[in-house]
């Protein structure tokens, strides 16, 4: 079984395509939209965190990238720039998935990427601006 958090560039002809919809249908997937923004007549933006046998999320992969769907994992996306970090915490208080937390032996505020779902809400809680979001 395969689980991963993507990031998903649709060109504005996809727009008003059942993607997602194949993606259950014919591949097996089970899908959860983490964040999406799709505007009709320009390009669109989903994060997905998909899950399904290994050869089928092979299978939906292909799929999309042969219609042009540009994919890429979302831990490319959300990062921190670790020499702006001033380990406030006040991105803590606002993740709602408890991907920015404190080690309490450092003290020091840790980010698990993996738990991150492109909510964008410690980018703005964050004063130092050490937080960041590239889609």
């Amino acid at each position: 079984m395969v689980s991963k958090r993507i990031v998903l560039t649709f060109p504005h002809k996809l727009v008003d395509q059942p993607i997602v919809y194949k993606l259950v249908k014919e591949f097996d997937l089970v899908f959860n939209i983490l964040q999406a923004k799709i505007t009709p007549r320009e390009e669109g933006l989903m994060v997905l965190e998909l899950q399904g046998k290994k050869e089928s999320y092979a299978d939906g992969v292909k799929y999309l990238t042969g219609l042009g769907v540009k994919i890429q994992p979302l831990s490319q996306d959300v990062t921190r720039n670790d020499d702006r970090c001033t380990h406030c915490g006040a991105c803590i208080a606002v993740c709602p998935t408890g991907a920015l937390y404190v080690d309490k032996g450092t003290m020091k505020v840790i980010f698990d990427f993996e738990k991150c779902i492109a909510c964008e809400l410690c980018v703005k809680a964050c004063p130092p601006r050490a937080m960041v979001v590239k889609f």
